[in-house]
């Protein structure tokens, strides 16, 4: 029996046959412009190995004041093909086929340079576009051709024309962005002329035996969006201009509506590409939260698309198609959608990468290979660190032996998992069962261990994690819990909560606190609360939000006199501060703690604002950050014993998953 009959299904694309109905998906990682092009060739090649049928590059600019940054990586030189023949060279030699997007930004680009159709800045850029002039314009879409001309002499297979998410084509689009007045705006149809003419030179250019794919957005989040009839129009517009395939995409990055975030339901968009596809007669690719091959062969089977984008899921596991060929589902490190080694890293200027596979985009500086000399290893502690420690030492060839004093494995993600929101969670920790298995680890849960439990080992591995810290509050009455006894069901709360603590993890135990029902589970639910319709009922998807009423009324509180949340994730802070704003939270900063009564929090914000306030609340959640949990290390110590020292265990301050992860990988990799 065919695993995933449909997932694994070749597809004819006219130009180009595909051996599976998986496209990773374009996304910029930055390795382009670090010059390394043995570094970008490997980062391709390791995907292509892994079964992916296409992929689409991240996304090159046409021309200067076209990317997305100063400096920006693109094909305007001689030289630049000699680079980039060398990624299709390696693409090619290991079995794959690879894309390159040509992504011209518009009035995203982040330069004083940026061009658009109105001179109108984008909320997500201090500069002014300038607007262009017909000329202006000619020049665009000559070297918007020019670029597919070069991607040809590289060695691409194909090119995709980004067209979607607020980008130059977009900006056309919708008078949103396009104020003009002339035959390149005002009806739709002038202000569709743009991506159309540039299909119509794309595929001039190319001739008819290259592919050209065209990625156009079905839902704009964005007032004064396209129609559900424009996009349409236009689809069958790119068609009948060249056109050999249709990726679609969902939102603006402008959008204040979460689109691959992992609150985000699975496939939440795939409805909308299954109504556009039978008003073309060419390929309907679907995108956005397709991040399992069960997913993706559902989408698949409903004949809801002819193939599937999934771009991070292959940063999790570029081995992701193989294994779901070959029966080893189970082994598909998953992506949670968490963007905290992507995307954030991406907006950041930092070579993307995975929190779950921190060798995503460092493929030819992380290398795990056989170990040569088999050791004795003993890893202490079975969160993400330990974790990830313990099965990659494994993997390698060591012995190894996990312990924790829990009567499970996760340490601080069994937690997480608890969070509304982030159920993605439990796959992680599912995988890390799974491999933990595979990689053949003695895992001994309930050992609470010591320094003689050591003995015999060629190496310790000290991964003990963290505990919460006391913010040394006086407490006189009153019910105060600590962040894990609240996540993991022990205590309950009471009506009126304060959450002492307004980072990464006092915002969880809000959402914790006032969700009744994670919308992340229930499609419906997610759109009435983001407020997300039909782009056929109304402009760019968008109405009303209608968010389920709060469970609790609650107070989020910092000492910081800062914007609660400062330090999120840069492409996701946004969405918890909006989620719990429209849950009624109330966060307050500059906070000093007098004391905890019967009566509730008593609170000043210093003797210059007056008298203090009590909150009269039921429940004082502590989430004041973290300590290391150095009991173990410090009895290693004493006893002269030497040991490695990872994750909470080593630095408890701004802890995640991703240092974790990172540093049990490099530790194992190293041994």
């Amino acid at each position: 029996m065919s695993h995933y009959p449909h997932l694994m299904q070749p597809i004819d694309l006219g130009p180009l046959q595909l051996p599976n109905r998986v496209l990773m998906g374009s996304m910029h990682t930055n390795l382009e412009e670090r010059g390394d092009w043995n570094r970008v060739a490997e980062f391709y090649a390791e995907r292509a190995r892994g079964g992916v049928g296409l992929m689409v590059t991240g996304g090159m600019a046409p021309n200067a004041e076209g990317g997305v940054f100063p400096g920006a990586s693109g094909l305007f030189t001689a030289e630049d093909i000699v680079h980039h023949r060398m990624v299709t060279s390696r693409v090619h030699a290991a079995g794959g086929k690879i894309a390159m997007q040509i992504l011209h930004a518009g009035r995203y680009a982040y330069g004083k340079d940026c061009v658009a159709p109105s001179a109108i800045r984008s909320p997500i850029s201090p500069f002014r576009p300038t607007a262009l002039d017909g000329m202006g314009i000619e020049k665009q879409i000559a070297d918007i051709a020019t670029a597919a001309a070069r991607a040809r002499d590289a060695g691409y297979d194909g090119v995709e024309l980004m067209g979607s998410e607020g980008y130059f084509l977009n900006q056309f689009l919708v008078r949103h962005s396009n104020h003009r007045d002339d035959e390149w705006g005002g009806s739709y149809e002038n202000r569709m002329r743009l991506p159309v003419e540039v299909m119509r030179r794309v595929r001039a250019m190319l001739g008819a035996d290259f592919l050209v794919i065209f990625r156009l957005s079905l839902m704009d989040l964005v007032p004064d969006g396209s129609s559900w009839a424009e996009v349409v129009q236009l689809a069958r517009a790119v068609q009948a201009a060249g056109a050999n395939v249709l990726n679609t995409g969902i939102g603006w990055h402008e959008a204040r509506v979460p689109t691959i975030a992992t609150s985000v339901p699975r496939q939440a968009f795939s409805w909308l590409t299954g109504r556009l596809r039978p008003e073309v007669t060419i390929p309907v690719i679907a995108s956005n939260r397709i991040n399992t091959p069960e997913v993706a062969e559902a989408i698949l089977a409903t004949g809801e698309a002819d193939m599937v984008s999934m771009a991070r899921p292959l940063l999790a596991d570029p081995d992701f198609v193989v294994k779901a060929q070959t029966g080893r589902a189970k082994q598909i490190a998953p992506c949670i959608a968490c963007n905290q080694a992507c995307l954030d890293h991406t907006f950041a200027g930092k070579t993307s990468s995975c929190l779950v596979n921190p060798r995503a985009g460092h493929e030819t500086q992380l290398t795990i290979t056989p170990t040569q000399v088999p050791r004795r290893i003993a890893v202490v502690g079975a969160g993400p660190a330990g974790l990830s420690a313990a099965i990659t030492a494994a993997g390698r060839g060591h012995q190894v032996t996990l312990f924790d004093r829990a009567d499970q494995i996760g340490g601080q993600l069994i937690y997480a998992r608890a969070i509304p929101g982030k159920e993605e969670f439990h796959g992680l920790t599912d995988w890390f069962a799974t491999m933990l298995v595979v990689s053949g680890v003695d895992l001994r849960l309930r050992c609470d261990v010591r320094p003689d439990d050591l003995v015999g080992y060629d190496e310790v591995i000290v991964a003990t994690g963290v505990r919460p810290r006391d913010p040394q509050i006086p407490v006189y009455g009153g019910h105060v819990v600590t962040y894990p006894d609240l996540l993991s069901g022990r205590v309950s709360a009471g009506a009126r909560v304060a959450v002492i603590g307004a980072g990464g993890i006092g915002f969880d135990v809000a959402e914790f606190l006032t969700t009744v029902h994670s919308p992340t589970l229930d499609l419906a639910a997610w759109r009435r609360e983001w407020g997300v319709g039909d782009p056929a009922q109304s402009r760019g998807g968008l109405v009303t939000a209608a968010p389920e009423a709060a469970a609790r009324q609650v107070w989020l509180l910092q000492r910081k006199a800062e914007r609660p949340g400062k330090n999120l994730g840069r492409t996701t802070g946004w969405i918890h501060r909006a989620a719990l704003k429209a849950k009624g939270v109330k966060m307050l900063s500059g906070v000093n703690y007098d004391q905890i009564s019967d009566q509730g929090l008593h609170i000043n914000f210093g003797p210059e604002q007056g008298a203090g306030q009590i909150l009269p609340v039921d429940t004082v959640v502590l989430c004041a950050g973290q300590l290391s949990e150095t009991g173990l290390a410090k009895a290693l110590t004493a006893a002269h014993k030497p040991f490695h020292l990872i994750g909470g265990a080593d630095v408890a301050a701004e802890l995640d998953a991703k240092r974790a992860i990172d540093q049990g990988t490099r530790l194992g990799a190293a041994l």
